[in-house]
Order: C-alpha cells, then structure tokens, then sequence
C-alpha cells in the first residue's frame, strides 16, 4: 500500500497544533518536514526547534527533507529533535555516502533527494544504502509550484535501478502532487506521495487524504 505525507510546509503555522492534530487523526500516514536555509534553495523555512516540538505531538513518522547546504553538520541535531527519516539532497553535498553513513548511525532511515535537473544516475553508487530515494517534481524551495510531468520519467528508472540492484529503498515525490496526477506518479513505481497544498489548501483536507490513498498504482512498487 502506497504512503501519503503530508507537508507541514503548506500549513497555516498560526494554528500548528491544528495542522498536526489533523494529520494524526487523518489517514495520512507522515509527517513530511521541509527544512529550507535560504542557501541551497531561495526560501527559508524552520529547523530543529519545531521539528522538536511538532514530535512533542505527533503520533506518526517524521520524514525530514533538509533543503540545505552541507547537511552533515546538521543530522544529529535533526535526529534528537524527533526525525525517524532524514533525506539530504545529492546536490548538497561533495560526500553523499559519508553523510548517508551518519543518518543511519543517528538512528534514522536515510534518504537522497535528486532536483528535477539531477540524473538518477548519480545514484549508482549509493543505491544499496538507501532506504528511500525521492524525486523532486518541483524546483524546491516554494510550495503551491506545478507538477514537472518530466519527472515520470525519472521515478520509472529509479524504479529500475531500485529492482536491478535489490535495494530496499522506497521511491517517494514532492512537488504538486494532487488528485490530478498521483495516479501516474504511484504508476511510475511511487511509493510515498507528498501533499502539500493539495492538501491543506482544499476545503475538505481529510477527503483528499482519504482519495489519495484510494488511488491504485503500480502494484509492485507498492510492497
């Protein structure tokens, strides 16, 4: 059965505990946390210190995507504020193993996040350590952006390269997924599909909740 995430970033901060009450009740299955440091993508977000207290409340998995430069510096702190994933860019780091090494070695399960104009190709040393590769189907750094239908392409080799190499890792995306077009991304072999204003935008938030985790997808990549 394939995930659903919720993105805090697409919520109303004014009423966090809200937002938070609302995915613990739901039938999402994550939390997903943008942190954004204003360097590696033009927007800043939060850090630690709300993670920490979004875990204080949250009931469900807390699946961390670090928009910043040389994250190595941060896994450890990331991981005591609650983080049980945290997934750093390629493009972040010039030691992508060394810093994938340190997620595991905090305890947490370690994912890599490729931009829209990134190769999964760059992966292929690294794919057996992964425990989740996610697809960026936006430029990252701003929530409510359109779906890069390109980026089907690139789930359907990670995909492959995931089958050809028996690694465990789980392929999830971010980036205007909706109602429109999760059909196609759970096709492509998606197993975790982000929500940001697809979800906390809409008038009912649970319904789209509920609808998409009705969608039917690519069976084997729903393990």
């Amino acid at each position: 059965m394939h995930l659903v995430a919720p993105s805090l970033l697409a919520a109303d901060f004014r009423r966090l505990d809200q937002a938070i009450e609302f995915i613990n009740e739901s039938e999402a299955d994550w939390f997903h946390l943008d942190v954004m440091d204003g360097n590696f993508v033009p927007n800043i977000s939060f850090g630690q210190l709300v993670i920490e207290q979004v875990a204080k409340d949250a009931t469900k998995y807390l699946d961390v995507h670090l928009m910043i430069d040389q994250p190595g510096r941060y896994i450890e702190s990331f991981a005591k504020a609650g983080a049980n994933g945290i997934t750093v860019h390629a493009e972040a780091t010039n030691h992508l193993h060394r810093v994938v090494q340190q997620i595991k070695a905090a305890g947490c399960k370690a994912g890599v996040a490729l931009n829209p104009h990134t190769p999964v190709s760059v992966l292929e040393d690294i794919i057996e350590d992964l425990d989740l590769v996610l697809i960026m189907s936006v430029n990252p750094g701003f929530g409510g952006q359109k779906f890069i239908y390109r980026s089907l392409a690139k789930i359907r080799q990670a995909y492959d390269m995931i089958a050809i190499r028996n690694s465990p890792a789980i392929i999830e995306v971010d980036g205007g997924v909706g109602l429109q077009n999760a059909q196609k991304v759970l096709e492509a072999g998606a197993r975790v599909l982000v929500a940001g204003s697809a979800v906390f935008k809409a008038e009912d938030p649970a319904k789209v909740v509920r609808q998409l985790k009705a969608i039917s997808g690519n069976p084997m990549a729903q393990v």
